[in-house]
């Protein structure tokens, strides 16, 4: 678990990055020597657009969100990588601009190693990011999902297969369909 100070610096990073590339096309360079930060592991970094003039559309303020769910990179490069990709490469949406950057709450989720499940029951809706793997196809959503869209577990599992995996709705329950889970720490700008 990262402590605040930590939880900063990684938002820190992320702002910086997403300024400096949005204004300039360059990518910030950063130095780091938290053993924390420099620990391999997966972390998502999502955009959402604040402010009274914004135009809600049908994934809320959502404006980004690209992640690793593993990584050889350490942390706070995999955080500073994923604020560019966020911010240029989601493809539900145009890229940033700089007009936007001063709108933009950036938040970001670390992850634990995702675990293959048996049974749903070992998946707990709130705490739990979840893959769904079949075959080649796969989608991941992170354990805000839940809380956000206000589902139970099963419409959470069948949306996840239906919008992000690009399955049948009721695959999760396919013998030959993988469920992993993963808990993330998430935490966002003030």
């Amino acid at each position: 678990m990262l402590n605040e100070e930590q939880k900063k610096k990684l938002l820190k990073i992320a702002r910086e990055t997403l300024e400096t590339y949005i204004k300039e096309r360059k990518i910030a360079k950063f130095s780091e020597d938290d053993p924390e930060l420099l620990k391999s592991c997966g972390a998502f970094v999502t955009l959402r657009k604040t402010g009274r003039n914004i135009k809600i559309d049908d994934d809320g303020s959502l404006r980004g969100c690209i992640g690793h769910i593993i990584s050889k990179e350490p942390l706070y490069k995999v955080v500073r990588d994923m604020a560019i990709a966020s911010s240029t490469q989601d493809p539900r949406f145009p890229p940033v601009t700089v007009n936007e950057l001063k709108d933009i709450k950036i938040e970001i989720s670390v992850l634990s190693k995702p675990k293959l499940i048996k049974d749903i029951k070992e998946f707990e809706l709130g705490k739990h990011g979840v893959i769904i793997q079949k075959g080649s196809n796969q989608g991941v959503f992170l354990p805000q999902v839940a809380t956000e869209t206000g589902w139970k577990k099963e419409e959470f599992l069948s949306n996840l297969c239906s919008h992000k995996a690009g399955l049948l709705s009721d695959a999760w329950k396919d013998e030959d369909t993988n469920i992993y889970i993963f808990d993330a720490q998430v935490f966002e700008e003030e």
